[in-house]
């Protein structure tokens, strides 16, 4: 009987932690679309202005400043690089986009 009532806490707490991971990850999601939306605006910025997409030493200041954060917040540096080298590429790739057809941001 005790087991049967340990696997009931365990699934109790189971249940718990996801639903904090659903809820973390709707808030990534929240937060990287707000991000998408910020970094359309520069792209067009950049477009008008007749700046490049990429921008090789933010990136490089961006990419030192999220290791420092990570490792302080007790998160894999290289992780967060991975992570943070996906968005750029994304970024860039809609910057290029963005220049490729004027100045006008892709949908969504």
């Amino acid at each position: 009987m005790s087991e049967d009532k340990n696997i009931d806490e365990a699934r109790r707490l189971l249940a718990g932690y996801r639903s904090s991971i659903d809820n973390i990850d709707a808030a990534l999601i929240h937060m990287l679309a707000e991000r998408f939306r910020c970094t359309q605006a520069v792209g067009v910025l950049k477009a008008t202005h007749g700046l490049p997409p990429a921008d090789p030493a933010r990136e490089a200041q961006q990419i030192e400043r999220l290791r420092r954060l990570a490792n302080d917040a007790h998160l894999d540096p290289d992780f967060a690089e991975k992570f943070l080298n996906f968005v750029i590429r994304e970024v860039i790739r809609h910057h290029e986009h963005i220049a490729a057809n004027g100045g006008t941001p892709q949908p969504g």
